[in-house]
């Protein structure tokens, strides 16, 4: 057990307990998946009682919510899209509804910009995320924090937590906005 495990109680029980580890297992072979075979780019830490990771691949089109329907958006000038999961380091669960906010700068320190990643949902990973103009092919640096997130918390037992923010840097980061293994 991790110093973060979750203990069975009147809201969770084992057998509940481990089907929300088994999803949690299911969304780190996902995320590996991402990282490894499709991002040209990614990693994911531990940051207290989170995982946080990113990926980085060629940027892509959305379906945005546009007066009551959907609109297809191709990148409008952006060449990499930048993807952030964060994950309960307790069982590995997907954590929602969090302002994700991600700063990306030169490795020698210049910003090149600041923004919040909104939820994007995804044919098989959710995730954080939004399209970026990066100048040249480089090492970067990019910084992913949030806030402690406001959402309700179920059980007396293990629902005290979440209760801080995170905040991460991932140095080193390569990132060649003209060349990319695959978009997903």
């Amino acid at each position: 057990m991790t110093e973060h495990a979750l203990r069975p109680s009147e809201e969770g029980d084992r057998e509940g307990l481990a089907l929300g580890r088994a999803q949690g297992e299911a969304l780190g072979q996902t995320l590996r998946h991402m990282i490894e075979n499709v991002a040209d780019e990614g990693q994911e830490l531990a940051c207290g009682e989170y995982l946080i990771g990113y990926a980085v691949e060629a940027a892509e089109g959305l379906y945005i919510s546009r007066e009551g329907g959907l609109e297809w958006q191709e990148p409008d000038g952006e060449n990499v899209h930048v993807e952030i999961a964060v994950r309960d380091a307790a069982d590995g669960r997907f954590i929602p509804a969090l302002d994700v906010i991600v700063t990306i700068s030169e490795q020698g320190g210049a910003i090149l910009g600041s923004h919040t990643h909104p939820l994007l949902w995804h044919p098989y990973v959710y995730h954080y995320g939004r399209n970026w103009h990066l100048p040249k092919p480089g090492r970067y640096r990019i910084n992913v924090r949030f806030r402690a997130p406001t959402f309700a918390r179920h059980d007396r037992k293990n629902g005290n937590r979440f209760r801080e923010g995170a905040e991460i840097t991932f140095d080193g980061v390569w990132i060649n906005p003209t060349s990319h293994r695959s978009s997903s």
